[in-house]
């Protein structure tokens, strides 16, 4: 069934991919994936060019691009009249997220780290790791 490059079920686009069925679903009811024409059994059939584009709004995501993000990066590659340096922006703006998240996350390990160096196993209510989670912020 899946031999002609036009007619791919969802299940080998899935297997191909690496992506859910339900996800691949999901990219088709938010509007990133065109539907699919349907076989005369209303099988999904999928060519090459919907496997490629599914191909970038899952590598998009797993570089941590957002929906939206995506949505916005799939419109310059298909605009036609985009340059690179929209791309380049886009993608500079979401690694200044990506390091600011960083750096709370850098923040966190280290108040976990001092808080657990603290703690000697003792009794519930003097321990350090639960004090710090009472205390405000």
């Amino acid at each position: 069934m899946a031999s002609r490059n036009a007619d791919i079920t969802i299940g080998e686009v899935s297997r191909r991919t690496g992506c859910k069925i339900e996800t691949i679903r999901y990219y088709e009811r938010a509007g990133l994936m065109p539907a699919p024409p349907r076989s005369s059994g209303g099988y999904r059939l999928y060519g090459e060019a919907l496997l490629k584009r599914l191909n970038f709004i899952r590598r998009g995501r797993e570089l941590g691009f957002s929906l939206n993000r995506v949505r916005e990066l799939l419109a310059l590659a298909e605009g036609g009249g985009s340059n690179c340096r929209e791309v380049k922006a886009a993608t500079l703006d979401h690694l200044s997220e990506i390091e600011s998240k960083i750096a709370d996350l850098n923040r966190m390990a280290e108040v976990l780290k001092q808080k657990a160096a603290l703690c000697e196993g003792g009794n519930v209510p003097d321990c350090p790791i639960l004090e710090t989670l009472f205390d405000e912020c």
